[in-house]
C-alpha cells in the first residue's frame, strides 16, 4: 500500500507485504517484521530519509512520482532484507545494484504495461480503419490500448497469484490491509480483532495501478491521432504526469469515501481488483503484521515527542 501524507483524523500509514512478513511505513520511520524459519518473529526499523519530510512531498502531482519511485526503491530493498531474515542468509542488494534492480523493474513494467499495448494498438489502427475515423477513432484506439493494458495487468496478477510463494505474500498483503483498517477504525490490534476487518483498502498500490490504466485512456485520448513512434514516445514521457494524476485521485478518493456514496461507488472497481493481490491471512501472519505496525507506530510517536521537546 502506498504511504500518503494527507492529514486526516488519524495519520495515514501505509505498508507492503514482503517475504514472510510485512513492512509498515509512517511519515518518519519504516519497520518490518518477518517470520523466521524457526517460528521467531524478527524485526527491523529505520528512519526514513529527509526527503519524506521535505516540502517536495507536499507538492501535488510531484509527490505521486516520488512515491512511485519510493515504492520501488524501498520495496525492493525490504523484499531482499525480508528474504534474508526469513532464510537466515545475507545477500543484500545495495548501492548501484539496488539502483540497477529498480531501474530494470521500471523498464520491464513500462515496456510490458505501457509500450507493448501502445505498439499493438498502433499496428491495429489501420486494419480496423481507426486512422480515418477522426476523434472517434482516436477515442476507440485509446480504449483498445487501455483494455489491452488492463488485460495484461489482470493476466499477470492472476498468473503470479497461483505461485505458492506469491500466494503467501498476498496473504501477508491481506494482513497488512486488515491491520491498517483496524488501526484506522480505532480497534485494539490483536489477531482476533484485526481478522474481522476488510482485506481491501483504498490507498492500496493495486488500486493505483487500475486508476493509472483508466486515467491513461482519458489522458492519451486528448493527444489526438499520432504516428506510431510519437504514440510510443508520449506514453514514455507523459507517464510521470499520468502517475501523478492517478496518485492524486487515489488520495482524494480515500479522503472522501467515508462521507460520499458516490465516491464509494466510484472506487468499487479499484477495491475489486485487490482481490487478485490479497488472500485471507492466518493468525500467525496477523501477529507479524501487528508487530510491524506497532514497531513503526512506537518509532513515530518517539519522533513526535522528540520534536516537541
Amino acid at each position: 500500500m502506498m504511504a500518503d501524507s494527507k492529514e486526516l483524523r488519524l495519520p495515514s500509514y501505509g505498508g507492503q507485504a514482503v517475504m514472510e512478513g510485512v513492512m509498515m511505513r509512517g511519515k518518519q520511520h519504516v519497520a518490518m517484521a518477518v517470520r523466521a524459519q524457526n517460528g521467531e518473529i524478527l524485526t527491523y526499523e529505520e528512519e526514513l530519509p529527509a526527503l519524506y519530510r521535505s516540502k517536495w512531498m507536499n507538492v501535488p502531482f510531484l509527490r505521486g512520482v516520488l512515491s512511485l519511485w519510493d515504492s520501488l526503491n524501498l520495496g525492493m530493498r525490504f523484499l531482499t532484507k525480508s528474504s534474508n531474515m526469513a532464510s537466515g542468509k545475507d545477500e543484500q542488494i545495495e548501492g548501484k545494484d539496488l539502483v540497477f534492480a529498480v531501474i530494470l523493474s521500471l523498464v520491464l513494467g513500462i515496456g510490458l504495461f505501457f509500450l507493448l499495448p501502445a505498439l499493438v494498438t498502433g499496428w491495429l489502427e489501420a486494419p480496423l480503419g481507426l486512422k480515418s475515423s477522426g476523434s472517434l477513432g482516436t477515442l476507440v484506439s485509446n480504449l483498445i490500448e487501455g483494455l489491452i493494458r488492463l488485460a495484461l495487468l489482470i493476466t499477470y496478477l492472476t498468473i503470479v497469484g497461483r505461485m505458492p510463494e506469491i500466494r503467501r505474500v498476498f496473504s501477508y498483503h491481506g494482513a497488512e490491509h486488515k491491520t491498517i483498517n483496524a488501526f484506522e477504525a480505532g480497534a485494539k490490534l490483536t489477531p482476533a480483532n484485526v481478522s474481522k476487518f476488510s482485506l481491501v483498502h483504498p490507498r492500496c498500490g493495486t488500486s493505483f495501478m487500475l486508476t493509472l490504466v483508466l486515467i491513461s485512456i482519458l489522458f492519451f485520448s486528448l493527444l489526438g491521432p499520432l504516428p506510431l513512434h510519437w504514440r510510443l514516445l508520449t506514453r514514455l514521457l507523459l507517464l510521470p504526469i499520468v502517475s501523478g494524476l492517478a496518485y492524486e485521485y487515489i488520495r482524494i478518493a480515500a479522503r472522501h469515501m467515508d462521507n460520499s456514496a458516490f465516491v464509494r461507488a466510484l472506487i468499487k472497481p479499484n477495491l475489486a481488483l485487490q482481490k487478485l493481490t490479497t488472500r485471507e491471512p492466518s493468525e500467525d501472519m496477523l501477529e507479524v503484521s501487528i508487530r510491524a505496525f506497532n514497531l513503526m507506530y512506537e518509532a513515530e510517536q518517539k519522533g513526535v515527542q522528540g520534536e516537541s521537546e
